[in-house]
């Protein structure tokens, strides 16, 4: 039997593209929560790192529980807060599948994104450009690959919005300011946009956006993003 959803605590920051796929997964589900907003460097708050010496985010804590990585805070959502939304389907294959993509956007066209976002960040004397062109490198072949995957489909993984659509949406909004894909790849656009209709990935934007001048490339990011609700 599932515990009170009210006593959930997710500890993030409105900023953090990781954080936004665990929110759009509790929006989908319509998952009661409460946020607590990690500031500064997570690795420098003791008690943070009491709760989860890794000391990243997101973080989500029920009771004295505590579950970290933003993939297994959303399989953790399905199994003990079961909601009407399946976010990884009951049938095996259809959850590896979806598993699948997850791991792709997480690891594929993610990691590199915060490799280059990271970068931006260091002092002059400490960048490192070889490590940024292979992330660029590593985005334009992930590119590549996710535009033929969605020449002839609505979501990521199977036939319904899934836990592969939540790890697509954040690293698709992020990563056009600093290695654009949406002119060479019609396709992948065009799921961007689907994503984008939809009201929990609608409600992210919104929330993040007094907080989205903060990001190391935000002259490059889109007006409507940072000026209103997409449409």
């Amino acid at each position: 039997m599932a515990t009170d959803p009210s006593t959930l605590t997710l500890h993030m920051h409105p900023l953090s593209s990781y954080c936004w796929k665990v929110l759009l997964a509790l929006y989908e589900c319509d998952v009661p929560f409460r946020s607590s907003q990690v500031n500064g460097v997570p690795a420098n708050d003791a008690a943070y790192v009491d709760l989860w010496p890794i000391a990243k985010m997101p973080l989500l804590q029920e009771g004295d529980r505590v579950v970290p990585e933003s993939s297994i805070i959303i399989e953790y959502l399905q199994t003990h807060h079961p909601a009407t939304t399946r976010l990884i389907p009951a049938q095996s294959e259809a959850a590896r599948d979806v598993r699948l993509w997850d791991r792709v956007f997480d690891l594929h066209v993610h990691a590199p994104m915060q490799k280059i976002v990271s970068d931006r960040l260091r002092p002059d004397d400490a960048k490192d450009p070889f490590g940024v062109a292979e992330a660029r490198g590593t985005l334009d072949r992930a590119y590549a690959m996710l535009d033929r995957r969605m020449a002839d489909r609505e979501w990521v993984a199977g036939d319904a919005f899934s836990m592969a659509d939540c790890a697509a949406m954040p690293p698709l909004f992020y990563v056009e300011a600093m290695h654009p894909y949406r002119a060479a790849h019609p396709a992948l656009a065009a799921y961007f946009e689907r994503l984008l209709l939809r009201p929990s990935v609608q409600r992210v934007i919104r929330e993040a956006q007094p907080w989205l001048r903060y990001f190391p490339f935000a002259d490059a990011l889109e007006p409507r993003f940072r000026d209103a609700t997409p449409q």
